[in-house]
């Protein structure tokens, strides 16, 4: 998909990285990226994707904004307290870029709406704060051989993980419910959660472009209290549910 002079001249200084030109712009045009959620993590991630000229965004996310939202949300302004968040997002996506697609469902992701929900995209990006959603888009796109990234934070702890189906774990790997200890809701600072977004958005980057070395196989950890990073072997589990058995992922995104 060719680039136009207005394109060119946006997206000039990344395309001078190396390895990624004009060819690896083309391809972010081209592609479709599906966000669960547009909070504190997943808002960044398509802050970042809509900048960097990602041809098509699929976002979902339901309820309206509450005040307490707004120390992380940045898509997110007080003038739009007890509006619909998704609509929002949209708006200031689109400021952000207009060259961009934006797609918006005012849902959250379940078991029964996952698998049409990510169907058109070409990678899925998890940002969403219950378990059982992430696992719900974990599993359609497992079985949808498409690319997932897991972006998370709690407290002080950012998260990024990478799943190549059939070639990397998956989050069912990991932890095939939901743990015990999570709450829904607990404490968050918004630069805790933008790390996360923007290491996760880097990801998707990367996997669609063809650019550097995915991190798949390995989990990012990010200790704010110590300033401690840390990258985690993560083997799949042969006997996972969802994964276990599952074929390669093929086409450009490996």
């Amino acid at each position: 998909m060719n680039l136009t002079s207005e394109e060119k001249e946006r997206y000039q200084w990344q395309m001078w990285t190396e390895g990624f030109g004009e060819a690896g712009q083309q391809r972010l045009k081209s592609a479709s990226v599906f966000i669960s959620r547009l909070g504190g993590v997943g808002g960044t991630v398509a802050m970042h994707l809509a900048a960097a000229g990602i041809g098509r965004l699929v976002l979902a996310h339901g309820g309206d904004l509450r005040r307490n939202d707004l120390n992380r949300q940045m898509l997110m302004s007080t003038d739009h307290i007890g509006e619909p968040r998704i609509t929002q997002a949209k708006e200031r996506l689109r400021q952000i870029n207009p060259n961009v697609e934006v797609v918006i469902f005012a849902e959250n992701m379940t078991p029964q709406n996952a698998d049409e929900l990510i169907r058109s995209a070409d990678l899925v990006v998890s940002a969403a704060p219950l378990f059982e959603e992430r696992l719900a888009m974990n599993h359609s796109a497992v079985k949808q051989n498409k690319p997932v990234i897991q972006c998370a934070m709690y407290d002080m702890d950012a998260t990024v993980l990478v799943t190549l189906p059939g070639q990397s774990a998956c989050l069912s790997c990991i932890t095939p419910g939901p743990p015990e200890w999570w709450r829904r809701e607990f404490p968050v600072f918004g630069a805790v959660a933008g790390t996360a977004g923007s290491i996760g958005a880097m990801e998707a980057i990367k996997l669609i472009a063809g650019l550097g070395e995915s991190t798949a196989g390995q989990m990012i950890s990010i200790d704010f209290r110590s300033g401690r990073t840390r990258q985690v072997q993560v083997a799949r589990d042969p006997h996972c549910e969802v994964c276990g058995s599952h074929l390669p992922v093929t086409g450009d995104l490996q």
